[in-house]
């Protein structure tokens, strides 16, 4: 059975939410309207065991967060003889148990595809971490069939971004089937753009037609001017599976 997760970069909570007597921390007002939320405070630095630990206890019990792979492997390392880093992060993100979603690997716009890092970096990933993977390159070079056979061979996901970046095919999803992950950044503004509902629509209707996946997650990242969480609410309601609020 088909798994939809649908939540924003991060959980900010309008105050509509509070005022309509939704009880808790603001996280736990987000997950009473939404099943997923992508962490991206990772990519930039470790938590604390018992943050990790509060955000799974707090959550319901379906409730999973992806988290961002740390840049010092992306960014820093550029996937290149990291199993250092990489074994730093996963356990870091260990305390959050089952409610560890996906692992986004977003990669630098200028990073090219090179086949044996790439398949270095891939291996020792695997050695670490048997959950879902999703990667989210930006430049031109790994939208080649062969970098598909690759994503395939490890059964990491591409992700599909909007606006793309790097390629056209950036606009719809990639690599291994067995999951989808779209990260929708606000368009045409990035970031702050809101999505009209025939964009929705039709986002909804890919997740309904999937075949092969088990598991699909819808991110919105248009955060900036706060459209994110009533795009991802008006989605969730497209797909026949939102949460009402209290």
């Amino acid at each position: 059975m088909l798994k939809t997760f649908v939540g924003t970069a991060g959980w900010v909570v309008p105050k509509m939410y509070a005022e309509a007597g939704v009880a808790g921390t603001h996280l736990e007002q987000y997950a009473a309207v939404m099943n997923g939320v992508e962490i991206n405070s990772t990519f930039y630095k470790p938590h604390r065991a018992k943050t990790f630990e509060r955000w799974a206890r707090t959550t319901p019990e379906d409730f999973k967060f992806a988290v961002k792979l740390a840049k010092t492997v992306t960014h820093g390392a550029k996937l290149c003889r990291c199993g250092a880093e990489l074994a730093a992060f996963f356990e870091n993100v260990r305390p959050l148990g089952e409610k560890l979603g996906p692992v986004l690997v977003q990669l630098p716009p200028k990073l090219e595809f090179e086949e044996g890092v790439a398949r270095e970096f891939l291996e020792t990933l695997r050695e670490l971490h048997t959950g879902a993977v999703v990667v989210e390159p930006r430049h031109g070079s790994w939208f080649a069939p062969m970098v598909e056979r690759l994503l395939r061979e490890f059964e990491v996901a591409r992700a599909m971004a909007d606006p793309p970046q790097g390629s056209a095919l950036a606009g719809e999803p990639g690599g291994w089937t067995g999951l989808r992950y779209y990260r929708l950044h606000g368009s045409p503004r990035k970031y702050w753009s809101a999505y009209e509902d025939v964009f929705l629509r039709d986002v909804a209707k890919k997740v309904k037609a999937e075949k092969t996946a088990k598991e699909v997650w819808v991110i919105f990242d248009n955060t900036a001017s706060n459209h994110a969480l009533g795009n991802a609410m008006a989605l969730r309601r497209m797909l026949g599976t939102g949460k009402k609020a209290g």
